[in-house]
């Protein structure tokens, strides 16, 4: 039986329960983020096969490290090997990553946002529609919105 241990998604190796707001990251850390996001479960070496530049499998597993680090991935142990998975699904860092803009340039004006985006056709109809009924699905179970 190979040894396996597994991080608390949500926790940093040491236990402690992080801040919503997570670091930023650099253009490689995205890049592997993206990676993990789209193919994992994976291993340093299978990032390293997709990555857009080649890179030395350690300078992958210290990328993959330090987004750990910073509460992006968590890791199992499968044998010898490290297998990394995202510590929250794609949606919700970027949730997370918008309301940090709306709180930063709108005062927490969700609304301020979504009126900017459409007054700047930055979204088409059919993505409003879809929009408008994420809203009403959300007043229908009683959701905050």
């Amino acid at each position: 039986m190979r040894p396996s241990v597994t991080f608390e998604i949500g926790r940093t190796p040491q236990g402690s329960k992080m801040d919503d707001s997570l670091p930023d990251l650099g253009d490689l850390e995205r890049e592997v983020m993206q990676l993990v996001w789209a193919h994992g479960p994976v291993t340093a070496e299978a990032v390293r096969e997709r990555l857009s530049r080649p890179l030395k499998e350690s300078t992958v597993r210290t990328v993959l490290r330090r987004l750990e680090d910073k509460g992006y991935t968590t890791h199992t142990v499968d044998g010898r090997t490290y297998v990394y998975q995202a510590a929250e699904p794609r949606g919700q860092v970027a949730a997370k990553a918008v309301q940090r803009i709306v709180d930063w340039f709108c005062n927490g004006s969700v609304e301020e946002v979504l009126v900017g985006m459409v007054d700047n056709a930055m979204l088409d109809q059919r993505q409003l529609r879809m929009l408008a009924d994420q809203v009403a699905k959300a007043r229908a179970k009683g959701d905050k919105i």
